[in-house]
């Protein structure tokens, strides 16, 4: 029994230590290609090292559920890697100990871990993601810090374009300017030229303050109307001369945190019980709304509903058979030209309520099916994540190559394989192509037999990677074959 313990032990000391490190480096790694992703709402915006660390906080958070099944595969493949290439995964066979008693303490372990990624999920990503998309919108509307680069036009002003030839960092003195104005449209566009100039802000971070020396401005003075009126006329403009001139230019570079209450309602903010809940609510809404809008369809407009007399023969509405190809041909020209009109327009009416009432049911089905994925992928998560190890595991101890070399690639080529069959599922799921059930569990539908496949051969010694075996067995195929074509070839 101690030993027994004592291999437990060993197991979980190897696992460890290499599930933590895999772990780290896989959040590394999707956190670079997250801050890519993000690259134009962080840099050149001025925030503090304060708001950029509370950024990388809960971007961490926001990749926890595509690293930790990543490490788990990496590290499980290192783990039965390391064993079976120094022949102690032999030892323990030979000693009788099976595989599954082997992978005894790491399965308990990911059954946990798999149940910690559950509430994880319910818990603690809804709440990260409203603070990681609420700092995003935040820096999203924060104007970006002024650095007016030399040499070309710096459009980081809303309505303006500054040119700069040339500037003195250390008095901070700028020569040759020129600033178009489009803040009030582009056919009212002003030019101002300065010799050279200086660009601040104001101490309430509100505007900013250019002030210029030595310049020129031109403005138009005609409006649109009378410009159109002017059509091959002298546009009247006026023109300026200065020494100095000050300008004030709206440009708040303050960090304003955008309300998080209006993510409230956004199924990335939701546990468990609040998806259920709105799913439900938002799904009776839309069912009522579908059989109103059906029974006003059939009430109003099925079949000129909406003109019964033309049904009836008389006031005591007895149902008179009408034929519309006998009315139609006992109809004159005019009149068949009119009743054509009559019912194209009629038809294209219908059309137009059709798709007005499709619109207002898919914004209600589109949020269900939003909050249904939300809902699966909670699981999902969970389970992916006990089908990389049961994948990893075998593997591992199939090829039996440890370090970092194939492990690595075969884990990046099966998490290749997953990521594409689950983002595939998931638009599938969220264009109504598939249920959403299905289409949220497609890659653990298709990985799920994968694993069962590897930890069977694994567990009965089979050399699937080997390639003396295959060769083996294709020189057997390729003796029957020939033994067979011998038989049926006549003897001379």
């Amino acid at each position: 029994m101690l030993g027994i313990k004592k291999l437990d032990r060993y197991m979980l000391r190897n696992f460890l230590g290499l599930f933590f490190l895999t772990f780290a480096i896989c959040c590394f790694i999707l956190l670079m290609q997250l801050l890519w992703m993000r690259i134009n709402d962080i840099v050149g915006k001025g925030v503090g090292i304060g708001v950029l660390m509370e950024f990388l906080f809960y971007a961490v958070l926001s990749v926890v559920p595509m690293a930790l099944p990543l490490a788990i595969l990496l590290a499980s493949l290192m783990t039965f890697g390391n064993l079976g290439e120094k022949f102690e995964l032999t030892a323990m066979k030979s000693a009788g100990i099976s595989l599954f008693r082997i992978m005894q303490p790491l399965t308990i372990f990911i059954a946990l871990l798999s149940v910690g990624a559950f509430f994880f999920s319910n818990n603690v990503l809804p709440k990260s993601q409203v603070k990681f998309w609420s700092l995003v919108f935040s820096l999203r509307q924060k104007s970006p810090e002024l650095d007016i680069p030399v040499g070309e036009f710096y459009s980081g002003v809303h309505g303006y374009n500054i040119y700069v030839r040339s500037k003195n960092n250390s008095t901070g003195l700028l020569r040759d300017l020129m600033i178009y104005d489009y803040s009030s449209g582009f056919q009212n566009a002003s030019v101002t030229v300065a010799d050279s100039g200086r660009i601040h802000t104001t101490d309430d971070h509100k505007f900013l303050r250019l002030t210029l020396f030595n310049g020129e401005s031109f403005e138009n003075l005609s409006t649109q109307q009378q410009r159109a009126n002017h059509v091959g006329k002298n546009v009247p403009y006026r023109r300026e001369t200065f020494t100095r001139k000050s300008v004030l230019i709206a440009f708040d570079t303050e960090f304003t945190r955008f309300d998080e209450s209006l993510m409230e309602d956004q199924h990335v903010s939701k546990d468990l019980q609040s998806l259920l809940y709105s799913m439900d609510s938002v799904s009776v809404l839309a069912a009522e709304r579908s059989r109103s809008q059906s029974n006003n369809l059939i009430s109003g407009y099925y079949l000129g509903r909406d003109h019964p007399a033309i049904l009836y023969e008389d006031q005591d509405t007895v149902f008179k058979a009408l034929n519309p190809d006998s009315l139609y041909a006992a109809m004159g020209a005019d009149r068949q030209a009119r009743a054509e009109q009559y019912a194209l327009e009629q038809a294209k009416k219908y059309k137009e309520q059709i798709h007005y009432n499709a619109v207002l049911l898919d914004d209600q089905q589109r949020y269900v099916r939003k909050h249904a994925i939300e809902l699966h992928r909670k699981f999902t998560l969970a389970f992916a994540c006990l089908i990389f190890f049961f994948i990893g595991a075998p593997l591992g101890a199939i090829i039996r190559k440890g370090g970092l070399g194939a492990p690595i690639v075969i884990s990046v080529v099966l998490f290749i394989i997953y990521y594409i069959i689950d983002n595939s599922g998931y638009k599938m799921a969220r264009e109504a192509l598939w249920p959403v059930w299905q289409g949220m569990w497609l890659s653990s539908l298709v990985l799920l037999p994968i694993g069962i496949f590897l930890t069977y051969k694994a567990a009965n010694d089979s050399a699937l990677f080997n390639p003396e075996v295959w060769l083996r067995e294709a020189e057997k195929i390729r003796d029957k074959i020939k033994s067979r074509f011998n038989k049926s070839t006549p003897q001379s």
